[in-house]
């Protein structure tokens, strides 16, 4: 991978994202795209998700989870370029990474 170009990303995900098989729909078109990460639910309601590939690559899971699944309903993302730390430490309910 070209590490000049990787991104880490942390996306804060609101609205009806718990309950509705937001995480694994993430995981899965992360898993489709490449991606190392994971995701988790959060005290909240909202979903916490921290991805790393190319940028143009995690720029295309943020346009997903604008999507999110059928059942869900995406009020709002928040966005912050995060570090390794946040991709290693904060290991959520569900990961993934490329295959």
């Amino acid at each position: 991978m070209d590490f000049e170009n990787r991104r880490i990303l942390r996306i804060t995900v609101t609205g009806r994202v718990q309950g509705v098989g937001f995480r694994a729909f993430v995981a899965r078109e992360a898993g489709r795209l490449g991606l190392e990460g994971w995701a988790r639910n959060c005290r909240d309601g909202s979903v916490e998700i921290v991805a790393a590939g190319p940028a143009a690559v995690v720029d295309s899971l943020v346009v997903a989870a604008r999507r999110g699944p059928p059942a869900s309903r995406v009020d709002a993302l928040r966005l912050d370029d995060c570090d390794e730390a946040a991709l290693r430490n904060g290991a959520g309910d569900v990961g993934f990474a490329p295959t």
